[in-house]
């Protein structure tokens, strides 16, 4: 019996493949076809169509790497063909199509000879419905991109056609055969019954009555297909198929949330202009859809890839809003993009939300309640207060599935952040955000389902992703089989509201997840492309400082508040934030046009800051220093300016460099006292305040690891654990040397050869601190590498303090259980703290996030040791990633507590600016905070245009926190609001300040937004 199961799976396929596919068209007759090849970036459809086409047939190349090619079918529909009821009349276009995914190839857009959009033309979605009649003349266009296949089945061989300047200029495709058809719709369903029953006898257990019953339903249908006439004997096979079509689910069955989506990645194995056409694409095919399948709706996230629409394909923007205003096609997510969710700042993630939120208002009248994310690479532990601060109710993502180590234990939870906010969470149980509602698909959410005890219900969303395409009518098809089938889930073609409202309907005994929802993979994309990610943190710093001098300026002097401009440079950071650029996962084009974008970004909030700076402070001789941190710098308070002047030099004691007679190299001041040895690395690190020793005994700090970084997969992605085993023996030249690097400030400086690459590493101490600063130059040469800076520290700790947006976590450095030994390399944003009770040390960075945090013995000691990752060199999908030159800074403070470690992350990361030539110096803050745990982090004009000031603060310390805001402008009625500046629910008015005063009482890692109307109340 177990060989005739087998015998009729494989029988149905043979079926399918030799009898029916062949028979699905009744008539066919080839198109006549030209075509006009673009000379450079694609052109709009005006321009197209009025350009001389030549003759171009099947077989014939086009495609160029990147280029477009604008095909033009001209024919007319035979006379003598008549199209009955169960048939479709059909346009069928193949333009050079492989066996690979939707989304990784050539792909093409229909156009009407009138300019307007049709449908995508992708591998899986090549039929268009011709509106013609037997006899009737028609012309379309196909707007084709030869998009080069980069992803290669993902076996990760290095490409040079991600670069579109060394892609070449040979031909990638062949034309398919584009003709005109009519399909037999009773074969066409014939073929999806037999597809669904035997994808679910294939699923069911070998045993069961109900696989056996399948496929003897599927061997009488097989018999009555007669080869010779299929179409004629297809209605007689249906019905044999039909008794177990239509026996009912059991009552207990799974229930799956269906949902139309395309995941789409706004950068990725493309450039972002691909995708803006990905998009139009994609978006085109559900419309199509729509029109023939009125139960169909679409789920789409990023309010950046609506915009593209609505510039780029106006007339198809507005279709897409029709279809938003009946419920069908539904923005999700509320973000400007699907960004990464660790390396952002925790203001550029309450951007994220502010953008996309208010663009689906303003668009649509719509506000997303769901954090849609289903491909990024982690979750900080910050995000649910932030969305929840958003106004969004439920989180989704399916990404933890792909964990190597350890699976995670729920498919429906509350999710908690570092605030004690909690957010009902949702994976996907079918483990994916692509799914064809196959009957694999299926069962397997069913069989995985981790919380089936306390709710039975979870969402599937299918169609084409990662490249786009969107559902196709197959999957409706399956949709349709499966909504009420004995030994499958009942499927029901929902909304991600509907399902967000089934599952929460009864969510008392949900479980709880504490903390971060971290990756076990992907883990150096916190390093990867390096450059890119100093670009995003300067871009950080410079909005924070725009916005802040920008509202001084505007308050104090009347300068007009450059919103829009603020808003379009906030929206093109966001959009480089997105999960394959920030995280350096893409292709070269990707990567180099996003350096140039920073740094024309970096240049124009340069001139936004100079110019309301110099608008208060006026033209004259004087030079003045700017703190648009939020604590106090160098003698200039938080938020304010002042007359230049060094009163931290003055302060402190000049620090005092040596070669001592061993040969090494000492530093020192009255706080710390550094020796280096000829090799270049820290042997000895005292703090002279607490007579302590950093450095463990028989261990050197500062020394850089080389380690072969060869990923067995994902390699721009993934740093697997195995390149702790394959470091490389450092060699080549050492040279440590002493420079006056100012008027009596000395440093060390250590210049080494690294394999094929180069670093020069500078100590200094500060004046006035207990600091060590670091920077290093590399030059970077290698390939496949990975380099680390390791300091072992002398602390006995088994966790280390690690900031997130708008609050920090703790990281175990032992290796207890699964979970944590898998987190062998984690992110941090500004600085780390390693403490032991009653000593602590801060580490902060300039632009690193990727850190390895352990525990090791030294003699009888147990220290701490971190390591930072500066650099990698993968070689796919970039085979030029890090290549080049970076910088770094680091501070080393000791003596430590959390409260200094904010501190030096904010003093490296918003320095002092200077501006020359002023009148006056100075500029008394606008407000003030009088605790220092509680930072502000933003103070912009309202979006509204009304003139109230806004300031984003949060608690830092992790402590309950009670303060006062004080403001130094004529302030009237102060609000709570929520990110989107409307009033918080419950609404909380704090009141009129009196003198210029608001106490707030602030709970651990608390965010609070607080519109302050300016001279009048509210």
């Amino acid at each position: 019996m177990q060989d005739w199961r087998g015998r009729m799976l494989a029988r149905v396929e043979r079926v399918l493949r030799d009898d029916i596919r062949p028979s699905l068209y009744r008539l066919r007759d080839t198109v006549p076809l030209s075509a006009w090849e673009a000379p450079g970036e694609p052109v709009a459809v005006g321009v197209a169509l009025a350009e001389r086409y030549s003759p171009l047939g099947e077989g014939d190349a086009w495609g160029r790497a990147w280029g477009t090619t604008w095909f033009r079918l001209a024919g007319t529909v035979p006379a003598a063909w008549r199209v009955h009821d169960d048939e479709l009349l059909e346009l069928s276009i193949d333009i050079g199509f492989t066996d690979g995914r939707a989304g990784f190839q050539a792909e093409g857009l229909l156009w009407d000879a009138a300019g307007r959009v049709l449908k995508g033309i992708e591998p899986l979605q090549r039929n268009f419905a011709m509106p013609e009649g037997p006899g009737d003349a028609f012309v379309y266009y196909v707007e084709a991109a030869a998009n080069p296949d980069i992803a290669q089945d993902f076996t990760f061989v290095p490409t040079t056609l991600g670069d579109q300047s060394a892609a070449g200029a040979e031909h990638l495709y062949r034309l398919g055969p584009i003709e005109v058809g009519i399909r037999h719709m009773p074969t066409w369903h014939l073929e999806q019954d037999l597809r669904v029953l035997a994808g679910l006898a294939s699923g069911l257990t070998a045993t069961g009555a109900r696989r056996d019953s399948i496929l003897m339903a599927v061997e009488r249908a097989l018999n009555v297909i007669d080869p010779d006439d299929v179409r004629g004997s297809a209605g007689r096979a249906r019905r044999e198929l039909s008794p177990v079509l239509t026996q009912p689910a059991h009552a207990s069955a799974h229930r799956i949330h269906a949902v139309g989506h395309a995941h789409i990645d706004s950068a990725w194995l493309w450039p972002v202009r691909e995708t803006r056409r990905k998009v139009a694409r994609s978006f085109a095919n559900v419309l199509a859809l729509m029109e023939q399948h009125p139960d169909l709706t679409f789920a789409a996230s990023s309010a950046q890839q609506y915009a593209w629409i609505k510039t780029d394909y106006p007339e198809l923007y507005e279709r897409v809003k029709g279809r938003v205003a009946e419920g069908r096609f539904i923005p999700v997510g509320g973000q400007w993009v699907e960004p990464d969710c660790n390396l952002p700042s925790g203001e550029s993630m309450a951007r994220q939300f502010i953008e996309g939120k208010q663009f689906f208002i303003r668009e649509f009248g719509v506000e997303p309640l769901e954090v849609w994310v289903p491909d990024s690479f982690g979750y900080s532990a910050s995000l649910p207060q932030i969305a929840a601060a958003a106004g969004s109710r439920y989180f989704l993502t399916q990404k933890i599935s792909w964990n190597e180590t350890n699976v995670f234990p729920h498919h429906s939870f509350l999710w908690e952040g570092i605030d004690g906010t909690r957010m009902f969470t949702h994976f996907p149980p079918a483990d994916t955000y692509h799914a064809h509602v196959s009957a694999q698909e299926l069962l397997l959410a069913e069989s995985q389902f981790a919380d089936g005890g306390r709710t039975n219900v979870s969402l599937l969303p299918f169609g084409w992703g990662d490249g786009g395409g969107g559902p196709t009518e197959e999957m409706l098809a399956s949709a349709a089989r499966f909504a009420d089938l004995e030994g499958a889930p009942r499927v029901s073609l929902s909304t991600p509201s509907q399902f967000f409202a089934d599952a929460t309907a009864d969510d008392d005994d949900l479980p709880v997840w504490v903390g971060e929802l971290y990756l076990e993979r992907h883990r150096g994309v916190s390093t990867t492309q390096v450059a890119l990610k100093r670009g995003n943190r300067l871009a950080e710093r410079l909005l924070r400082e725009a916005e802040l001098w920008c509202t001084v300026a505007t308050v104090r002097a009347g300068l007009p508040y450059p919103a829009e401009d603020l808003s379009r440079i906030w929206q093109a950071v966001l959009l480089l934030q997105f999960h394959d650029i920030l995280p350096g996962s893409s292709i070269t084009w990707v990567h180099r046009e996003a350096a140039g974008q920073y740094a024309a970004l970096h240049a124009e909030l340069e001139n936004l800051i100079d110019a309301a700076a110099r608008h208060v402070m006026g033209r004259g001789g004087k030079t003045a220093h700017l703190n648009a941190g939020p604590l106090p710098l160098e003698g200039v308070p938080g938020l304010g300016a002042v007359t230049a002047g060094d009163p931290a030099l003055e302060r402190g004691r000049g620090p005092h460099a040596d070669r001592l007679s061993t040969g090494d190299t000492l530093l020192e001041n009255h706080l710390l006292r550094v020796v280096i040895s000829s090799e270049g690395a820290i042997t000895s690190l005292i703090d002279r305040q607490s007579e302590r020793e950093i450095i463990p005994p028989g261990s050197a700090a500062g020394e850089l690891r080389l380690h072969h970084d060869t990923p067995t997969t994902w390699d721009a992605w993934d740093l697997d654990k195995h390149y702790l085993a394959r470091a490389i023996e450092p060699d080549g030249s050492v040279d440590v040397s002493i420079l006056e690097i100012a008027p009596g400030v000395p440093a060390v400086v250590i210049t080494r050869d690294i394999g094929a690459s180069s670093a020069r590493i500078e100590y200094r101490l500060s004046p006035v601190e207990a600091r060590l600063e670091v920077s290093i130059d590399l030059d970077w040469r290698e390939d496949e590498k990975l380099l680390k800076y390791m300091l072992p520290l002398d602390v006995h700790a088994d966790r280390v303090a690690t900031e997130v947006g708008f609050g920090h976590v703790y990281r175990p450095t032992h290796t207890n259980t699964s979970w944590e030994e898998a987190r062998f390399e984690v992110v941090a944003h500004r600085w780390l703290h390693v403490g032991e009770p009653g000593y602590g040390v801060a580490l902060a960075n300039e632009a690193t996030y990727g850190y390895s945090l352990s525990r090791e013995a030294f003699g009888e000691s147990v220290g701490t040791v971190i390591g930072i990752s500066l650099a990698r060199a993968p070689r796919y999908p970039d085979p030029e990633s890090d290549r080049g030159h970076h910088h770094y800074r680091f501070a080393l403070r000791l003596g430590a507590g959390i409260p200094e470690a904010v501190s030096e992350g904010y003093r490296l990361n918003v320095p002092i600016r200077e501006v020359r030539g002023v009148e006056t110096g100075d500029i008394d803050p606008l407000l003030r905070v009088d605790a220092p745990g509680v930072v502000v982090e933003a103070v912009k004009l309202a979006d509204d245009g009304s003139g109230d000031v806004i300031v984003r603060l949060y608690e830092s310390y992790g402590n309950r926190a009670r303060c006062s805001l004080t403001t130094a402008f004529d302030a009237g009625w102060v609000t709570e609001s929520d990110l989107l500046e409307r009033p918080a629910e419950p609404r909380v008015v704090l009141g009129e300040p009196a003198d210029g005063r608001v106490d707030l009482e602030l709970r651990p890692f608390q965010l609070v937004t607080l519109r302050i109307a300016r001279g009048r109340k509210r």
